[in-house]
């Protein structure tokens, strides 16, 4: 019997905080170990037919990778909104799992990476359903997905943080733990709220820091970026070598 790939399911703290550079990321350190790696959009907002998305950043800063967009929606904002803007009927969440768990049961993938739009409770359907719906429909199907949030660095991170942490708890999903996705880099420094954020992160969300993404690596060339990537999240790449080590 053919083993399941591992699931991981990218949100944030709100948006522009960074998934879609976390997910390029994660891409690359997945790959560093001779992972096979997919990566799934199920809700694309903001753009129109032809234009470069969150995918196309992906695969320009971590190389080529299978990439899934499913739903198109050319104006920015949250899908359900964006869907009834636009006129259209998009499908419900439980399509996007499925089609999530195909890929993740066909055999010749080590990991699935899903990146919502914005933050984990943000509509992906009309009736309401979110990436925490993915999740859990992920997880009755015994997929065993795991969530990483990503989070901004600085004043207000620890309530947007914790909050998330705590919805994941209530839907029994479980999280991988949190990333930062912008920290300042020379000449800019980091502020005393950031510096103590960094600390204080696992305590408030009871979910390990598994790393910090430095301000600017989405503009970096590729090779620089798969090149650093590994070492920007030492929590989610250690988890990786300790779970396959078991398996």
């Amino acid at each position: 019997m053919t083993s399941s790939a591992r699931l991981l399911l990218v949100t944030g703290t709100g948006t522009g905080v960074g998934k879609t550079v976390t997910v390029a990321a994660a891409v690359a350190a997945a790959r560093a170990l001779g992972q096979r790696v997919a990566v799934v959009k199920p809700v694309q907002t903001g753009l129109r037919p032809g234009e470069p998305g969150d995918l196309a950043d992906v695969v320009r800063l971590a190389g080529a990778v299978e990439t899934h967009e499913l739903v198109r929606l050319p104006d920015p904002l949250a899908p359900d909104t964006a869907a009834r803007v636009s006129g259209v009927q998009i499908p419900p969440v439980a399509e996007h799992a499925a089609y999530v768990a195909e890929l993740a049961r066909r055999g010749d993938l080590d990991l699935v990476i899903a990146e919502g739009a914005g933050g984990l409770l943000v509509r992906l359907d009309s009736a309401g359903g979110d990436l925490g719906d993915l999740g859990r429909l992920l997880a009755a199907a015994a997929l065993e997905p795991s969530f990483v949030v990503v989070a901004t660095a600085g004043l207000g991170t620890l309530n947007h943080s914790a909050l998330t942490a705590e919805a994941l708890r209530h839907r029994g999903l479980a999280c991988a733990g949190f990333v930062v996705g912008s920290w300042p880099q020379p000449p800019d420094a980091p502020d005393l709220a950031m510096r103590c954020n960094l600390e204080d992160l696992p305590a408030v969300t009871d979910a390990p820091l598994l790393g910090v993404l430095p301000a600017g690596a989405g503009s970096l060339p590729s090779a620089d970026f798969t090149a650093a990537a590994p070492g920007w999240l030492p929590g989610l790449t250690a988890a990786w070598v300790k779970h396959d080590a078991r398996s």
